[in-house]
Formats: C-alpha cells, structure tokens, sequence
C-alpha cells in the first residue's frame, strides 16, 4: 500500500459499511501497523472544500462515481484493508493534498 492507493476498509461507528478508502499516509512511514485513510462515500454532495469528486474507471478501481471524504481522516490497522483496487492520478492525489491541508489546517 502506498499513497494515494484505494483499497476497501470497514471503520467502526457511523462509517462502519464496507466502502473504498484512499490512502494518504506518507510512504516513508511504512512500519507502523496502522495507516491514515479517507474513506470514499457514492453519495455526492456540493462540498468543494472537503469532498473531492473521483471517476469509476479501471485506474480507481471504483464501479460508480464517489467521493473522497478529507474530512473524515482515519487510521485503520494495516492488516484491515482490503487489497489495492486501484489508485488516484498525481493531479487528483495533489488536489487532495491541498484539501487535507485545509481541513487539518496546516495551510494556515
């Protein structure tokens, strides 16, 4: 698993279903037993500021349109995750970047 990875999680509580996460933990942390996830959801809000709209093609993986949720940032345990199913484009990974950096508020 690296980043920008998609692959199928099942998060305790309210988000609890099976559903497709990307991960965006750096891949220089590799030996931890957890890694940093947002979960996707097919649910489309207007949300341009945490939700980030991403295609069902062959490159995600995903069988319809979903978004990633930046403001639900979760670890999971490795050994949680499902498979890689597909993954994010450098452009879409980097706009998701700036999104966790708001919600985290890293970007001031």
């Amino acid at each position: 698993m690296k980043r920008g990875d998609i692959v199928t999680v099942a998060l305790q509580g309210d988000l609890g279903k099976p559903r497709p996460a990307v991960v965006v933990q750096t891949d220089w942390v590799d030996e931890t037993t957890t890694v940093l996830v947002c979960p996707m959801t097919g649910t489309i809000r207007d949300a341009p500021i945490y939700r980030l709209l991403v295609p069902a093609d062959s490159r995600t993986g995903l069988t319809r349109p979903s978004q990633i949720m930046a403001d639900k940032i979760v670890a999971i345990r490795r050994d949680k995750c499902g498979p890689v199913i597909g993954s994010l484009n450098e452009t879409t990974l980097a706009v998701l970047g700036r999104m966790l950096a708001l919600m985290t508020g890293i970007a001031g």
